[in-house]
């Protein structure tokens, strides 16, 4: 199927997900916000007996995701986080190594050093976009690699299906956060992974109300598995938050593509600007590994920007606080532009050490790009890096927001 084909095959489908088709069905799946379910007496057996385990929404939720990566229904968690405790917990035992992304979201890098080695499991952090680095760094006990691919902050990527193959010459599992592309841009799954893991909370709810992680796979043992794991640590989705999630599903595919044509107005803007010492984003000139971005990712590269400034910390963090269109949170995916220092906010809880090894300087802003129209994104941004340049009062932004 051509990236064509499956755009058109994704923006058709994804309105009509979780839709009632029989006669007398409500159109917009409802919220089944119960605890528990009925049954006919001792030997039944419903589908759904207790939301701790399964709840109709969440599986609406949960077969709107499967279907967008050509797989059986996804397993959806409370948060991205919880999504990664799950695979964690069902694929690693004591004495596992896991061989994982060195620039990847900081909360997993915590969840790994600082949860999971007090567990018995040993990870090693290596440049992933070097496959050479990580087939060195396979042990006889590796049982998973995992990728962030693009990384975050810095959009680094990894080839996913090289690396793939030799994970499994090892006996290795390998799964890919997918977060910042979704299956709209990027499909693991087809490139050889064995789980395509997201946070939810970001592109796919788009609306920055609800908290949700899910992985997909299409392997059904090993989805099975995770569902046990998922019931015994209770860390599944809520109904209402699933329900949020899907109605941001409906418009996915077209919140992207706008979001990615305004990203790179802005790279293009921002390649250009005195003010910026470096861009990444897979089209900004000198990117490493644009060719890799051009055939691994479905024609766009999402709305996630990072750039670092002239003039280092003092003046990214002058920035951060004279943006008044774009919003300052730890977030991003969403229909509102949204800025983060990620040293002080993502990355924070990581040694300085680490972080600037990856890329994540004291310097660098990453850009969630929304909704709004771009030259209005544009047009904050120079305000505030002319404010922070000159000290100076500038006009007010001439776009209507």
């Amino acid at each position: 199927m051509t990236t064509h084909e499956l755009n058109a095959l994704l923006e058709t489908t994804c309105p009509r997900l979780g839709q009632g088709r029989g006669d007398g069905e409500p159109l917009v799946a409802p919220i089944v916000q119960s605890t528990t379910f009925c049954r006919d007496g001792l030997d039944s057996d419903p589908e759904h007996k207790y939301s701790r385990e399964s709840n109709p929404t969440v599986a609406l939720l949960e077969r709107a995701l499967g279907t967008l990566e050509d797989a059986p229904p996804a397993v959806c968690y409370g948060t991205g986080l919880a999504a990664e405790s799950g695979l964690f917990l069902t694929l690693l035992r004591a004495g596992d190594h896991v061989v994982c992304s060195r620039a990847l979201y900081g909360g997993t890098t915590r969840l790994l050093e600082r949860i999971f080695f007090g567990l018995g499991v040993a990870t090693t952090f290596v440049d992933s976009t070097d496959v050479g680095e990580v087939e060195r760094a396979l042990e006889p006990n590796t049982k998973l690699v995992f990728l962030e691919t693009p990384a975050n902050p810095t959009l680094d990527l990894t080839d996913i299906r090289a690396v793939s193959a030799l994970a499994k010459r090892a006996g290795a599992w390998v799964a890919v956060d997918n977060t910042f592309l979704t299956a709209v841009l990027q499909r693991p799954l087809d490139l050889g992974a064995d789980f395509s893991v997201y946070s939810t909370t970001k592109s796919i709810e788009g609306h920055s109300v609800a908290l949700g992680g899910a992985i997909v796979a299409r392997d059904e043992e090993q989805l099975e598995a995770l569902r046990f794991t998922r019931k015994c640590t209770g860390n599944i989705q809520s109904p209402f938050n699933a329900w949020l999630t899907l109605q941001g599903i409906k418009t996915l595919p077209l919140r992207l593509g706008r979001q990615c044509e305004s990203a790179q107005r802005i790279v293009n803007w921002l390649v250009e600007h005195p003010a910026t010492a470096r861009v990444n984003y897979p089209t900004a000139p000198g990117f490493a590994q644009a060719e890799l971005a051009s055939v691994q990712h479905l024609g766009a590269h999402g709305a996630v920007v990072s750039f670092e400034l002239e003039g280092g910390a003092e003046r990214a963090r002058a920035v951060s606080e004279h943006v008044t269109l774009c919003r300052l949170v730890e977030h991003v995916g969403s229909v509102e532009t949204l800025l983060t220092h990620s040293a002080s906010m993502t990355h924070g809880g990581v040694p300085r050490d680490q972080r600037e090894l990856v890329g994540v300087t004291e310097g660098l802003l990453r850009l969630s790009v929304g909704l709004e129209h771009p030259d209005a994104i544009i047009h904050d941004l120079e305000r505030a890096f002319r404010k922070t340049a000159a000290r100076e009062e500038v006009t007010a932004c001439p776009v209507s927001v």
